[in-house]
Order: structure tokens, then C-alpha cells, then sequence
């Protein structure tokens, strides 16, 4: 059914309940690739709380994006197999524990009518609280929905993008995936049959299953994590990524970062294939 711009704008659903513990977090990081290494100490810190010497356990800062999953503002009845992340945008208050009660407060900010073929932009917030009320992250997510445009709502006023510099650029880390890396990203919560299921992904245009656009983006804070932030979650105050095309597991991850002061800017690619899979993304370090 198309969608109602009114009722749309008015979604919002506040005290949502979670909880989660050092499982998730470790999951987390492993569905991101955390761990490939047996013997690298400084990504076990994020997979191993079992240390024969006590060391904290440290929780990646893009663990946020599925510490509440599935919160959102309420049902949005949009054409599921047409809907994939246009972007997200998460800003990082006080340092995530290793288990928590956590509340969600959720709202719609803003809805985008591209036209009938072209889909439909919807932009909304959640704001994760510890048991205190204190915030611990705001998460801004665009989601495009490729299915429904021509609701009759705004085409402009959407943010503009994060430039990244025209320079080369000053590191570069290659990334790796695995072939089964979507069927351990799922497990922390997002079961979209996009990215398990051959069917279903053909139904929606893709020859195979793709990586989630979202275990991407925890691998873009991996990126910046094991160069400029010395594995340190703590550095982190913002992350923010544009998806442009697909990972499809299996495939490198190729990283191009450049250092402005405390704000690192990136593009990830598939150098295989030719293709850009995030642009205009922006890390600030605290």
C-alpha cells in the first residue's frame, strides 16, 4: 500500500526494552571478521573474554547498530524485497558495557519522494539509553525504498553528503570476507532472507546473497579502529557511511582513508569487481 506522508512523519515508539550480553558483543565482532587471527591479541580483546591474564573485554562502537535490534519508529509497510540501507549515521555518547539493560526511543525525521520508478528515502532516529536514562548513542538511518515512490511528498532537502578529500589517499587496508560471512552477520539479529537465501535474492535483482550493508559498515569501523583509533572503541564520537553498491561475502574490502585532525574520511571499494561500495564516509575521533 502506498505510503501516507502524515502518518509517516508521526511514527515514533518511545521506551522500547532491550537487553543484550557479552555473547552479542562478541558476536558482533565476529560477524565483522573480528578474530580471523587466532594469535592476534589486540582483535581478541573484541572475541575472547576467556584471557588466561584479566583483560577487559572490549566492545566494538558499531555494536550499537544491533545492540536494540529491530527498534524502529513502528511498522512502515513498505515493499520489503525493494528496501536495502541508504546510509547511517551513528554518534557515540559514553562507551557501550559488555552487557546491559537498554532503552530505544525511536522517531521518523524525514521521508524523500524520489518519483513512482524511483523509490522513496526515509530517514529515522533512534536514541539508545543505559538503565539510567543517560544516552549512549543516536543512530540516524536512511533507508531506501526502492518500491515505493510517488507518495507525493518533498523530493528535496535531504543532507548532503560528507566530501572526501581529492588527494590520494593516506592509508589504505585491505579487508577480507568470508564466503559464509552473511550467515554470521544474520545471527545478530537482521534475518532478511536478501542475504541467506538464493531465491530471494534473485527475486530482488542480485545474482546471489549480499553481505549486509550494515556488517559493511561495522567493517569500515574496523578499518579505522586497527589504524587511526589504535583498537581503542573509547576514541570513537561518529561513524557515518552512504552504501552505493553491494559486498557479496566472500570478497576484499579495500579501505582508502584520509587524516584531517580528529576526522578520518573514507570510501571502501571491491577492487575485483570495479565497483565502490561505501562513499562519503566520516569517522571523528575523539
Amino acid at each position: 500500500m502506498p505510503i501516507k506522508y502524515e502518518e509517516l512523519m508521526a511514527m515514533k515508539n518511545l521506551g522500547q526494552k532491550y537487553s543484550y550480553s557479552d555473547r552479542e558483543v562478541m558476536l558482533y565482532a565476529y560477524g565483522i571478521g573480528l578474530g580471523a587471527d587466532p594469535m592476534d591479541e589486540k582483535e581478541l580483546a573484541f572475541v575472547n573474554e576467556a584471557a588466561a591474564t584479566p583483560r577487559p573485554l572490549k566492545v566494538v562502537p558499531t555494536f550499537a547498530s544491533v545492540a536494540a535490534w529491530g527498534a524502529g519508529p513502528g511498522e512502515m509497510n513498505l515493499n520489503r524485497v525493494m528496501v536495502v540501507d541508504g546510509e547511517r549515521d551513528i554518534t557515540f555518547h559514553k562507551p557501550f558495557s559488555t552487557a546491559a539493560h537498554i532503552t530505544a526511543d525511536s522517531s521518523v525525521l524525514a521521508a524523500f519522494d524520489k518519483g513512482k520508478d524511483k523509490g522513496a528515502v526515509i530517514r529515522h532516529q533512534t536514541v539508545l539509553k543505559n538503565s539510567d536514562g543517560e544516552p549512549l548513542a543516536t543512530l540516524v538511518a536512511s533507508r531506501f525504498a526502492r518500491g515505493d515512490g510517488g507518495f507525493g511528498g518533498p523530493s528535496d532537502g535531504q543532507p548532503e553528503p560528507h566530501q572526501v578529500p581529492t588527494r590520494t589517499p593516506d592509508r589504505m587496508v585491505d579487508i577480507s570476507t568470508r564466503p559464509d560471512q552473511a550467515l554470521i552477520y544474520r545471527l545478530c539479529g537482521d534475518r532478511n532472507p536478501l542475504h541467506s537465501d538464493p531465491e530471494f535474492a534473485k527475486r530482488a535483482g542480485f545474482p546471489r546473497p549480499i553481505l549486509h550493508g550494515m556488517c559493511t559498515y561495522g567493517i569500515t569501523c574496523r578499518g579505522v579502529l586497527q589504524t587511526y583509533a589504535d583498537y581503542d572503541p573509547a576514541a570513537f564520537r561518529r561513524h557515518a557511511a552512504r552504501f552505493s553498491s553491494p559486498v557479496y561475502p566472500g570478497e576484499t574490502v579495500t579501505m582508502e582513508m584520509w587524516k584531517d585532525g580528529n576526522v578520518i574520511s573514507f570510501e571502501a571499494k571491491v577492487k575485483s569487481r570495479g565497483v565502490t561500495v561505501i562513499k562519503n564516509g566520516m569517522t571523528v575521533l575523539g
